[in-house]
Order: structure tokens, then sequence, then C-alpha cells
């Protein structure tokens, strides 16, 4: 079916001008500097970014996908933003850099705007543990010729060292999230729904964006609170479930400041603790502690989790244990992601460095029916300095502090 001669497949909207960002002109510019001294040590000449984090990183801009292809081109001389008609000029205002629209009257005009802005090139980066088998295939017949190669995993490297900005916006993130922690513990109480105390929780913390940053966007701040057997898994969603006395919580808290993710989680217990989860809990509380010892410039992650191993297992509960011990933070979220290079794992041999930003979040989960059932998590934020690291969470944790 032949478009209508006044449907075009990419045209340019800047509705309104840019709008004021969270970060710096300079501090994009720096990224994309980056980026570009590694694309010219690797012969790179265009790259197409798609996922939801790298986009923000080098743009500013975290997309609404509602089932559409979103892309961000960045060669020696330009960085453009490609979105879909539905945001308008949305993109534009918020996004760093040129925009283009790429409409749906004809299928793949995503692809034909992406082979406008990349041109005839002999070699492009994407992200290859973001897209799928479909994208790489009608990208590679739109860019006819081009050898396809991966700069995920470089960038992946390159967001792992924080600046002076992100450190401040990862800073004010924690902050926000002690307070919404706080306005969790003041909600909880026996009868109270589950997700009423999430709600009082989430508003008491876009309030706090809003207040320290009105110039940005008030998106995906979350908080999920569970109760009882509801706790035994780290994301697990709200339900209606009341509060009873004796109920294990599990409180969790996530800020989102400009794309960047920062969290408080907290094990608590309504009104009172029995025996057996007194105990299960002060073992959890010893890991969490030898934890945030353990994270230091120079420990290696693999390192961090064989020792934290220990622990559990002189107390016969490793097996209890669900995930690992700490992962990076920076421009991600509960649906978009992750430096999987940065995660206090087994099979992780990272060293920590100067800027690198990690969680302590020890997990064990004992299973319905047995003594002292759920799932018992603590977890605080830790910027890695030169000689020192500095924990950024404030909110107390253990059995001392947290039976409400």
């Amino acid at each position: 079916m032949t478009a209508h001669r006044d449907l075009q497949n990419v045209i340019t909207i800047h509705n309104g001008g840019k709008a004021p960002r969270v970060f710096s002109d300079a501090e994009i510019e720096g990224r994309l500097a980056r980026l570009r001294a590694h694309m010219a040590d690797a012969g790179i000449e265009a790259v197409l970014f798609t996922s939801y984090h790298n986009i923000n990183y080098f743009n500013d801009f975290v997309y609404c996908s509602f089932g559409r292809p979103y892309g961000l081109v960045v060669t020696a001389d330009k960085s453009t933003a490609i979105v879909a008609n539905i945001d308008y000029g949305q993109p534009w205002r918020r996004g760093y850099g040129n925009t283009v629209t790429y409409t749906d009257w004809q299928r793949d005009n995503y692809f034909r705007a992406v082979q406008q802005e990349v041109g005839a090139v002999r070699r492009v980066g994407v992200e290859f543990d973001h897209m799928n088998l479909d994208a790489h295939a009608k990208l590679g017949d739109a860019l006819s010729g081009a050898e396809i190669v991966d700069v995920g995993q470089a960038t992946m490297r390159m967001r792992m060292f924080k600046t002076a900005e992100e450190l401040d916006i990862i800073r004010n993130g924690a902050r926000v999230a002690d307070i919404g922690g706080a306005a969790c513990v003041e909600a909880i109480a026996e009868g109270a729904p589950e997700h009423e105390v999430a709600l009082h929780s989430t508003q008491a913390m876009v309030r706090e964006i809003a207040a320290t940053y009105p110039q940005s966007d008030l998106m995906d701040t979350w908080t999920w609170f569970q109760s009882g057997l509801n706790t035994d898994g780290a994301h697990n969603p709200v339900t209606t479930r009341k509060v009873q006395k004796g109920d294990i919580l599990s409180l969790n808290c996530f800020p989102m400041i400009s794309g960047y993710y920062t969290a408080l989680e907290r094990t608590l217990f309504c009104d009172h603790a029995d025996t057996r989860s007194l105990e299960l809990w002060e073992v959890n509380v010893k890991v969490h502690r030898r934890g945030l010892e353990l994270i230091r410039p120079g420990a290696v992650c693999r390192d961090i989790a064989a020792e934290l191993n220990e622990i559990y297992a002189e107390h016969d509960l490793l097996r209890y244990r669900t995930f690992g011990y700490g992962h990076s933070f920076g421009t991600l979220s509960h649906y978009y992601g992750r430096e999987a290079g940065l995660e206090l794992r087994e099979d992780i041999d990272t060293v920590l460095a100067e800027n690198m930003v990690v969680s302590m979040e020890p997990m064990i989960t004992l299973p319905e029916g047995e003594p002292g059932a759920g799932g018992y998590r603590e977890h605080d934020i830790l910027i890695v300095g030169r000689d020192s690291v500095e924990n950024i969470t404030r909110f107390p944790f253990g059995p001392d502090h947290n039976i409400v």
C-alpha cells in the first residue's frame, strides 16, 4: 500500500525550545567524547544505540517505547535521536542534540530514518545485548555492505565510572530513598494494606524529587512494600494484603531522577519478631555489615561474594541465598539497563575502583512452612573513592531499629 503523498516517512519536529535538563551540556559532551575516542580506536564510523540506558546516557532522554523502536545515531561530528511521531516535540525538548522523527504511515520507517542518519559507512556499532534478531536483519538490509559490530560491552565499561554530576544525582537519590523509607514506616500498621503503605512512600519521594529537581521529568519512581509470604522475592509486586502483627515486611524504595535509579531496601517486622526470625535476621545483618567492610578500592567482585558465602555457610543458610550481593548504579531501572560487569557475584572478576558505585544487598529466603519463613534483605549504596568508600545510605537496619 502506497502512503499518501502528503505523509512523509521522516520529518523534523522542534515544538518549543530545549527544556532545562538535570545534566549540563558539558557532561553530555564529555560522554560523547569518550564514545568517539572508542569509535576512532575501533574503526567505527557510526553507532546506533537502541537501549533505554545508552540513549539516556548519551542523549539525556528516557524514551517511552510502547512497542515502537527508538535510536540514537552518533558519528564523529553529530548526535541524532530517532524518535516516534507519537511523542511529537517532547523528545526534542528533553534530549540533547538533534532529533529526527519517523512516522508510522509506512512499515519500517524507523530503518529509513536510521539509513538517513548513518549514511554510507563501512562499520557501524550496535548493542548486541539489546538488539533483537529481527532488528539486526532489518538494519543489515538498511545499511547494506556495512559491518555490524558490538559497542554494548565498551559502553557498559564507560558507564561503570561515574562523573561528579552523576555522583551528585546518586547522592540525592539515596537521600530521597531515605525519605521514602521514613514515609513507609510512618504508614505501617496492623491492618494497613501493602498498596497504601507503598503509595504513601512513593508520594513522599516524588514530591522531594520535584522540590530538588524542578526542571526534571517526574517518571518511574516507585515503592515495593511486601508482607508475609510476599517478601520471598526481591521484585515482587505490591498487593492488597493487609499487614498483620508478627509479619516480616520488606521495604523497597526506588527514586528515579532523570533515568537514574537509587534504592533503599530493608527488612522490618510488624510489632514483634519470633525467636527464629530474629536469628535469621541477625545473620543477614552480619553478612551485610561484613559486606560493607569488604567494598573498597582494589577489591574483586568475586572475592567479596566468596567471603560472604562462607558466613551463610557457617550458619547453614547458604542454600537460602537468592541472588548476588550487589550491583552498579547509574542509568538503570526496573525495566531497563544494568552494568552487568559490575555485580558482586562469583563469576565477575571486575576490580572495584574510584568513582564506581555499588550496592551491598544480601538476601536469604526461607520457604513457607519453615520457622522464620520469609525474605530477609538489607541494601546500602556505596561510592568507591581513591582510598576509601562512602556509604550514602542513612536509614538504619536491623532488629534494634526496624520492629515497627
